[in-house]
């Protein structure tokens, strides 16, 4: 596979020097705030008795999310890495920030991790007496039929949807009312799209889909995801006529309906052709007698480097027109004269806000609160074997993203990798009186923080109940492994709401707890019931290429995600296994570790 080519310094450090270069570009506009370092806030825009608009996402979409923050767009923005959900403490941090005492409202596209993510992080807002709603963007007609907009994914129609949310906030209406209009938005906001060459991730230089060099794809996510059709390429009329097919039959324009039309670059595609798709695009709204009162043309969510375009229609009346004229100021937008400046403090109000809500202080390695139990396996084995976990992960990063690129986005190794990086770091010392439990409690933490995304509500969530199963233990014997694993199970389907058959890392989980039980119940020791765990996980992983998907972002493929392991269940697997063999590694002398016979036939 050819490598890609970036201007970049390194993967580790894109998404920070990225952040400086915007804030250095737009030092009038945007400021950070926070600790995390992900989150970027308007200058002009946060006020007292003002509904708070907080928008965000994965990188790699810019200007998406964070250059439509600005007075009459968003108040702040939450940065996730590359294709990967923000965790929830930017997201928090995004809501202090924005929070005028008049409520917040979230803005996302409708992927499993920001819709986790922004959950939890609602969730802790709730508790410091902010209130707030989520409305996830759900404009492309691809992914889900009219009967199940609920699954449709959220592209470049997150664009308008932002820009009336913003303008309802900015003429300071309620929480109530600012929600009211901006899910009408979303409802009346429909896209297309169409893709003509893969993008890459900076950590892994690789294209993350395979397209032919005479095809293209019909309705392809902008993380990659498969579209409805692959094709050999056609004309730029055909294109845009096929597109504008799709999104009538959702919109059912009628003579004298006005729109906002967007015509959407994703990366490498070049202005002249997509004043082609627009020509085309007008000449057919002109023939249906649908005005257009205001286009866009040029890049507004973008896919990295991804080669293709959509287009994007915004069925307006009255009320949606105004907010649409209304004058707004950010780095990637601007319409009508320039707001008059609100005349606030803003960065004694900042100031304010930071020493309310002080940087967490780093969880103690020490603990006099735990206490021994039984068992071979004790805090500090636990702990070497989450570190064999990491290399492990990161031993077959690419091998994850490569499942992951053909059902989903291909950041699924990267992700994992750097979560398991920042645990490895969390842990490289435990206190000496460290419980099990407090171990949990950290690497929860650590990976949450790191990552975001799917991955990092689901195994944060794992680890807290896992670690809760353990009572404050130090050593664990035989039923506590067990009731460890189902915890961690129980814990990534109450967060992720997927069960045994959704084609998620359910389908790992539970045959892995179900083999462990099994072995124990027949008077297993520890290594009997991680072994039977990890021929449960594997079984299960490979079963889910026999799966139509139900959950997750692959849920959008259906009947095309047969024949593909899910990648969700495959690093289960790889994290069960690294485990078993670093607990005998620890545990037992290598002839004995050969002689082992295994319980699990």
């Amino acid at each position: 596979m050819t490598k890609t080519k970036k201007l970049m310094n390194s993967p580790e450090t894109i998404i920070p020097e990225m952040i400086e270069g915007m804030l250095g570009a737009h030092s009038d506009i945007l400021t950070s705030f926070g600790a995390t370092g992900r989150v970027l806030v308007a200058i002009d825009g946060p006020r007292d008795g003002k509904v708070g608009i907080v928008v965000g996402g994965g990188s790699g979409h810019e200007p998406a999310f964070s250059g439509y923050v600005g007075r009459g767009l968003a108040d702040a923005s939450a940065i996730g890495n590359v294709f990967a959900s923000p965790s929830p403490e930017p997201i928090l941090e995004a809501t202090r920030a924005a929070n005028g005492g008049a409520g917040v409202l979230y803005l996302y596209g409708n992927y499993s991790g920001d819709v986790m993510n922004f959950d939890m992080a609602a969730e802790h807002a709730k508790r410091e007496g902010i209130e707030v709603r989520s409305i996830p963007v759900t404009d492309d007609v691809a992914s889900a039929t009219s009967e199940r907009t609920g699954d449709r994914r959220g592209i470049a129609g997150d664009f308008f949807v932002f820009k009336i949310a913003g303008a309802a906030a900015d003429r300071m209406g309620t929480l109530d009312e600012v929600e009211a209009v901006t899910r009408k938005a979303n409802r009346l906001t429909a896209t297309m799209g169409v893709a003509l060459g893969a993008c890459s991730l900076p950590q892994t230089l690789k294209p993350n889909f395979e397209i032919g060099d005479d095809q293209m794809e019909i309705g392809m996510g902008v993380h990659g995801e498969p579209g409805i059709r692959r094709a050999a390429v056609e004309t730029a009329d055909e294109v845009t006529a096929e597109l504008m097919e799709h999104i009538q039959g959702e919109l059912k324009l009628v003579k004298g309906d006005k729109v906002a039309l967007l015509v959407n670059g994703l990366g490498s595609t070049s202005p002249m052709e997509l004043y082609l798709l627009h020509r085309r695009a007008k000449l057919i709204l002109d023939d249906l007698g649908v005005g257009i009162h205001r286009s866009f043309v040029g890049e507004y969510v973008t896919s990295l480097e991804m080669a293709g375009a959509s287009i994007t229609l915004l069925k307006l009346d009255d009320e949606l027109t105004s907010l649409l004229d209304h004058p707004c100021l950010a780095p990637a937008l601007r319409v009508g004269p320039p707001p008059v400046p609100v005349s606030q403090q803003f960065s004694d109000r900042l100031k304010r806000i930071a020493a309310e809500h002080p940087t967490e202080a780093k969880v103690q390695a020490a603990s006099t609160g735990a206490v021994d139990g039984e068992g071979d396996l004790t805090a500090a084995i636990f702990a070497e074997m989450v570190r064999k976990v990491s290399f492990a992960i990161e031993d077959r990063a690419d091998w994850l993203s490569e499942l992951d690129g053909v059902i989903g986005d291909g950041d699924h190794g990267v992700t994992m990798g750097i979560g398991w990086r920042a645990v490895r770091t969390e842990i490289a010392e435990i206190g000496a009186r460290e419980s099990i439990e407090e171990i949990c409690r950290r690497i929860a933490k650590a990976f949450l923080d790191a990552v975001g995304a799917s991955s990092g509500p689901l195994y944060a969530s794992a680890f807290l109940r896992a670690g809760e199963t353990t009572g404050g233990r130090q050593r664990l014997d035989p039923a506590g492994v067990v009731a460890f694993l189902n915890g961690a199970s129980n814990g990534v389907r109450e967060r992720g709401k997927a069960e045994p058959g959704d084609k998620t890392m359910v389908d790992a989980w539970v045959p892995a707890v179900e083999q462990a039980q099994r072995a124990l119940a027949e008077g297993g020791d520890i290594v009997d019931c991680l072994r039977a765990a990890a021929a449960g996980a594997e079984r299960g992983m490979k079963a889910t290429a026999n799966i139509a998907a139900r959950r997750g972002r692959s849920a959008k493929l259906g009947e095309r995600s047969l024949g593909h392991i899910d990648p969700g269940s495959a690093s289960t697997f790889l994290m069960i296994d690294a485990m078993r063999q670093s607990f005998e590694t620890q545990t037992l002398d290598p002839v004995s570790r050969a002689q082992r016979p295994s319980r699990i036939s």
